[in-house]
């Protein structure tokens, strides 16, 4: 039985995003292959509803830093000394599951892969402060060095990867990023009906869920609706930034502020209801790594508008529409396309929902094991060239 070790540190600590493709992969891994025995590392236990949601079958197993207390030694010990623990606990192979890895794997013969989501900071570093940039670029040379093999969470990322470093691209497996099931799964209508009142929503809207930033580009789903009919508004689910004042003071000036709404702090039980309850969703963002957000819309029977230059039309495939980030008149007809009443639209929904099958939790996880064996103890296969980073 092979012995993985995993970070865990986003599993325990992030509700969305990185945190919910380690809790998603970890279920999944655990369920299908049982013959793998999966060590979770954190450098504390971080928030108990989210150590919940990892389902401790008798091939899993938790552990803590609890005789740290200080943020610089916990960092530490995530980035060099957990090698000693994986050492005594016999780990065959460690998985960095964002984008990450400690030094001194090689050193210790201790297998590594690491799943990289984006590069966003390297292909589009306006959007990310300079000290933010240097950080996440020093991580990435060292997963360079460190990794036997490297996980990409779509084609665009794999693209990404070889256009920033010479980690070789034989090295390099596509696994898209994968999405549990609970999202297809219809909400009761008492559910329904209490988020509904909660948050004011509107009978008509056009929903769009992610963080609330500039990259994220949700001032053109404003400036689209406009064109759209006025009954019609847009919830934006997500943690908001500065970005967030701009696109409200825009609503507000063309007179929209009665059609915007912004939701924060929505709880992970409640999401569903919301998208359950929307008429079509809407991601504009001009760079993702992957976008979950699209396959969560889908399960949930809503049709989708997105934008091209990255990798939404993987996430999507063929039946959601696609527009330049900077085109609100061609996004404006597009979710027109989508509402309800709208030729096709149903057609589109199913056409979609069997798109996104591929990204549901068995077949990701046989990917991943598959990728693992590859990593199988052989003379001499760690004399690989040490890969360079460019910028």
């Amino acid at each position: 039985m092979m012995k993985i070790g995993y970070d865990a540190k986003r599993i325990v600590r992030n509700g969305t995003g990185l945190g919910s493709y380690g809790r998603t992969l970890i279920n999944a891994l655990s369920a299908s292959e049982p013959e793998l025995n999966l060590y979770l590392y954190a450098p504390d236990c971080g928030r108990e509803e989210l150590r919940n949601q990892i389902q401790m079958r008798e091939n899993v197993q938790m552990i803590f830093a609890e005789h740290l207390h200080w943020r610089l030694q916990k960092d530490y010990w995530r980035t060099r000394g957990i090698v000693k623990e994986l050492v005594n606990d016999g780990i065959d192979l460690f998985h960095g599951l964002s984008g990450e890895l400690p030094s001194g794997l090689r050193r210790a013969d201790i297998r590594s892969v690491a799943t990289i989501h984006d590069l966003i900071f390297l292909r589009h570093p306006e959007y990310y402060n300079r000290i933010d940039v240097m950080i996440y670029a020093h991580k990435f040379r060292r997963t360079c060095r460190e990794a036997d093999r490297i996980i990409a969470i779509s084609e665009c990322t794999k693209r990404d990867i070889l256009a920033f470093s010479d980690f070789p691209e034989e090295r390099i497996d596509v696994v898209y990023q994968s999405c549990g099931l609970r999202f297809g799964e219809p909400a009761n209508d008492e559910s329904l009906s209490a988020v509904r009142r909660k948050y004011h929503l509107p009978s008509r809207y056009v929903l769009n869920v992610g963080t609330i930033e500039e990259r994220k580009n949700v001032l053109q789903a404003v400036m689209a609706l406009e064109k759209l009919p006025a009954d019609v508004s847009l919830v934006v689910v997500g943690r908001s930034t500065n970005y967030a004042q701009r696109v409200l003071k825009y609503a507000s000036r063309h007179g929209l502020s009665e059609r915007v709404r912004m939701i924060h702090g929505l709880s992970d039980e409640e999401l569903p209801c919301i998208y359950q309850m929307a008429e079509a969703f809407v991601y504009p963002s001009r760079y993702e790594g992957f976008g979950i957000p699209i396959i969560e819309a889908i399960q949930s029977g809503l049709p989708v508008a997105a934008c091209t230059g990255s990798c939404l039309e993987e996430a999507g495939g063929p039946d959601c529409l696609y527009v330049d980030p900077d085109d609100a008149n061609g996004l404006a007809a597009a979710i027109g396309q989508l509402l309800k009443g709208s030729a096709g639209r149903e057609e589109r929904i199913a056409r979609s929902r069997d798109y996104v099958k591929r990204f549901e939790n068995a077949d990701v996880a046989r990917q991943i094991k598959a990728v693992y064996e590859k990593l199988q103890p052989t003379v001499g296969e760690h004399d690989y060239r040490q890969p360079n980073i460019s910028r």
